[in-house]
Order: structure tokens, then sequence, then C-alpha cells
């Protein structure tokens, strides 16, 4: 088992664009058993949203108390977005936020669903537990797709 192989699956599953849908294949195609390659990217996934949390609490914090413009364009960002997105969120609570994580598709993921989250003011500690359900069930439904060879070509994604 190739160590080098395990850490950057795990770091495919970290960033905001492969996530889950990066990371398995990639252990896979690459010698590394679904076995072990599944619980290491949905637990490296599922850290995401504490991490999104801090790192957007932080900044938010330090940008809001020293640039005024920021405080403006941020304030009416979020009402715009509590305007559209809250009744929605509302109607379907934190069961929505886990199926939009869990669906592993683009613009769909940790990410997103701990970023729209966080803007709409819901509960850190309901929002990082939809999103770890969330992670479980897309990381389930990838190495799904991957142990059935479905809409995957080894060639893409190995090693060069």
């Amino acid at each position: 088992m190739d160590v080098s192989t395990l850490v950057f699956s795990a770091l495919l599953s970290l960033l905001p664009i492969s996530e889950l849908r990066g990371g398995i294949p990639y252990a896979y195609f690459n010698g590394i058993s679904l076995f072990i390659a599944t619980p290491l990217c949905i637990i490296t996934n599922a850290l995401v949203a504490p991490i999104v949390y801090t790192f957007l609490a932080t900044v938010h914090k330090l940008l809001h108390s020293y640039w005024n413009w920021y405080t403006s364009f941020f304030d009416s960002f979020v009402a715009r977005a509590q305007r559209r997105v809250y009744p929605k969120v509302s109607k379907y609570g934190y069961w929505g936020i886990l199926l939009f994580v869990a669906i592993p598709l683009p613009i769909t993921g940790a990410w997103t669903g701990t970023l729209g989250s966080w803007i709409l003011g819901l509960d850190k500690r309901k929002t990082m537990m939809a999103v770890f359900g969330g992670v479980i069930v897309s990381g389930l439904i990838v190495t799904s797709l991957v142990a059935l060879g479905v809409g995957m070509n080894s060639v893409f994604i190995k090693r060069i």
C-alpha cells in the first residue's frame, strides 16, 4: 500500500472541487482497496464542515471589523440569500442539507452545504451532523459506482 496515494486521496477528499468524487476513485485506481479508501475519504471529507465553519467565522470577524465595504456587501448578500433560500431550507430542514450533500455531483457536497448553512445562520452542530450524514451517503454512492465500474475510466485517474 502506497502511503503517498493514501495522503493524496485524503487531500482530494478535502478539496472543494473533487471531494469524495475524486478521492475514492483515485485511491481505488491506484491500488488501494475500497475497504480502506472509502472510510479514509469519508472521514477526511467530513472534516470539511468544522474547518469551513472555523475559517468562515474567523475571516468574517476580521473582515467585518476592518472593512466597512465588506460589512455592507456581506449584509446585503446574506439578506438576499436568506430571502431566496430560507423558505426552502425551513421546509426541508436539515434533511435537505443532508440530501444536498449526499448527491455526488459538481457543486453539491460538504463545502457548499456548509457554506450555505453558515450564510443562513443555521445551527452549527445540526449542520455538521447533516453534512456528515450526507458525506456518508455520498461516499457509499461513489464507492458503489467505482465498484461497479460505472462511468469510471482509470486512464483519467491513474497517476502518470
